[in-house]
């Protein structure tokens, strides 16, 4: 589950929103152990959502670094060669 998290600090463009609340829900599923809440739970499961959110957004605002912004696209390359290592290439057809 948590393996979806990934690094949002130092990428141009910076993280959205979008990108900071999804790594929020995957967190707090983690930790709760519900894919999706039930309806008793629904309240609480959102509002550690927003929560977490909230917190990792100030996070990734708030830190600094003198490395240069990595680029997305080339770390994504990076994470399909280290796939293709470790899973093997997908045969051609």
């Amino acid at each position: 589950m948590c393996r979806s998290i990934k690094t949002l600090f130092n990428f141009d463009p910076p993280a959205t929103d979008a990108e900071i609340r999804a790594a929020s829900l995957q967190f707090v599923r983690k930790l709760s152990g519900f894919n999706a809440p039930s309806k008793a739970n629904e309240a609480a499961f959102g509002d550690a959502v927003e929560a977490v959110f909230n917190v990792a957004r100030r996070l990734v605002d708030r830190l600094e670094t003198n490395a240069s912004p990595r680029n997305r696209e080339a770390e994504a390359e990076k994470a399909r060669q280290r796939a293709a290592e470790r899973f093997g290439r997908p045969a051609s057809a």
